[in-house]
């Protein structure tokens, strides 16, 4: 059997340590010092000023959305069920513009269309969310603009995108706001977390306050808020993980490259951004045919490989009546492979092998 995803395991001798330092502290949660240590160091790594860790991934969306003052938020649809649920559960209204049909990312010719359409009318668009689709970065000069002609604000779901960065310029320094996911089966991990970064330090501390119920430094600033801080014990696992995470990263990449080689003129693969790097985050391919996708999934079930069709369309799922075309035929022949730390070269030959055989047959 090859697991389609192995999370990563934190080295248990080295977690050991910072679990007797929670203990010695007797500080379990509430920005500890492990929190602290992770926010800056993860900053560092990241090369982003205004760093904040959440409890999970979709709390960061909704922090940047709440943040920003966000009512009506238009978004992809190709994604993940939370970048649109986790909205939709504040009672925030989402709207859907079609993805380029090569990125698989948002694409901002129908983002500029839908701006036109809604323009007139008394429920103005005020928010785009855009994912940096398995770790792609959308076309972010072209949002930029959007972003600056339209006075919108902009949120980047980075869940894929850890370590990727855009004319050498980390891809979280986009926008008004990234959200990161650190769910263990992201590349990076602290078991459950996540962590919103933004590009003011005013955006900051306000979403430190809300994070926290509304407090900051022990004064009640009024505005509602959540309890979604992480905690000690997460931020242990980060700080284990990160000591190895330029390894993992560079495992990873060379693995997806391997794929790329091999199935070269096989497959389709994400047209990736061409001023971007990989970060070897997911391995996902298409096939246009729908012949070609059963031959292949077939193969696989009968070789114990494993492997998902993600991303659904979240419109669909939804029930949305939407012409979104483009993210209909993607989500009908998307594949994503076997990609994580603990895979071989010589696994992802032998997947290569079983699909190139299964296309031949």
């Amino acid at each position: 059997m090859i697991p389609l995803n192995s999370p990563l395991k934190p080295d248990l001798k080295k977690l050991q340590h910072y679990l007797e330092q929670i203990n010695n502290n007797g500080w379990f949660t509430n920005f500890g010092p492990l929190e602290q240590e992770l926010t800056n160091r993860l900053a560092d790594y990241l090369g982003v000023k205004y760093l904040l860790l959440v409890n999970n991934g979709t709390a960061a969306l909704q922090v940047a959305a709440q943040t920003l003052g966000l009512e009506h938020i238009l978004t992809t649809p190709f994604t993940f069920m939370a970048t649109t649920s986790s909205f939709l559960w504040q009672n925030k209204k989402v709207s859907f513009a079609d993805i380029d049909i090569n990125s698989f990312n948002l694409s901002p010719i129908k983002v500029i269309d839908a701006l036109k359409y809604t323009s007139s009318s008394d429920d103005n668009i005020d928010g785009i969310v855009a994912t940096h689709v398995y770790g792609n970065p959308c076309d972010v000069d072209a949002f930029d603009s959007i972003r600056q002609t339209n006075d919108i604000k902009l949120i980047y779901d980075a869940a894929h995108a850890f370590g990727v960065s855009v004319n050498e310029k980390s891809v979280l320094n986009y926008g008004d706001a990234s959200i990161l996911s650190f769910h263990a089966t992201k590349l990076f991990h602290t078991a459950e977390g996540g962590a919103v970064t933004f590009n003011n330090e005013a955006s900051l501390l306000q979403a430190k306050s809300l994070i926290n119920f509304g407090y900051q430094n022990d004064k009640y600033l009024g505005d509602i808020g959540v309890n979604a801080k992480l905690n000690e014990y997460q931020a242990a696992i980060g700080l284990v993980n990160l000591d190895i995470i330029e390894n993992i990263i560079e495992h990873r990449v060379s693995l997806y490259e391997l794929y790329l080689k091999e199935l070269n003129n096989v497959v389709q693969f994400t047209k990736w951004h061409t001023e971007a790097n990989y970060n070897g985050a997911y391995a996902a391919i298409y096939f246009a045919s729908n012949t070609d996708l059963t031959l292949v999934l077939n193969a696989l079930v009968s070789e114990k490989i494993g492997h998902k069709k993600y991303f659904d369309s979240v419109d669909q799922m939804l029930n949305y009546k939407c012409d979104l075309i483009n993210s209909h035929t993607i989500s009908q022949g998307i594949l994503c492979l076997p990609l994580h730390a603990y895979l071989t070269r010589k696994e992802v030959f032998k997947i290569c092998k079983v699909i190139k055989s299964a296309m031949i047959n």
